[in-house]
């Protein structure tokens, strides 16, 4: 038996989705990018901005505009491994429902 047992998180769990929400509430971002699934790259949409949550909709704010609106329980969202920002996946409704894949980078004040 280990002292040390690991306990994993069910990610795709309503729970966990509004948890990450919640987590990422007030985030002020440096910039945003968009992964282009095509040709594997990513454009810069966006600069300046913060990540809010809003009745249940998370919603990410850069250059003056909204770039990113998902309910919180259709959000697909990982932390970079630097923790240095956030991929952010779902149905974008500020753009029809269209499945998008976005990078907002955090904002550091040092």
């Amino acid at each position: 038996m280990s002292f040390f047992k690991r306990v994993k998180k069910d990610e795709n769990s309503v729970a966990f989705r509004r948890q990450m929400a919640e987590h990422l509430n007030g985030r002020v971002v440096k910039y945003v990018s968009e992964r282009d699934a095509d040709s594997n790259t990513d454009i810069i949409i966006g600069k300046e901005g913060s990540i809010t949550l809003y009745e249940n909709e998370i919603i990410v704010l850069s250059s003056q505009n909204i770039v990113f609106r998902c309910n919180q329980d259709e959000l697909k969202a990982s932390e970079l491994m630097s923790l240095e920002g956030v991929i952010l996946e779902g149905p974008d409704l500020e753009h029809g429902g269209k499945v998008r894949k976005i990078i907002a980078y955090y904002k550091y004040y040092r």
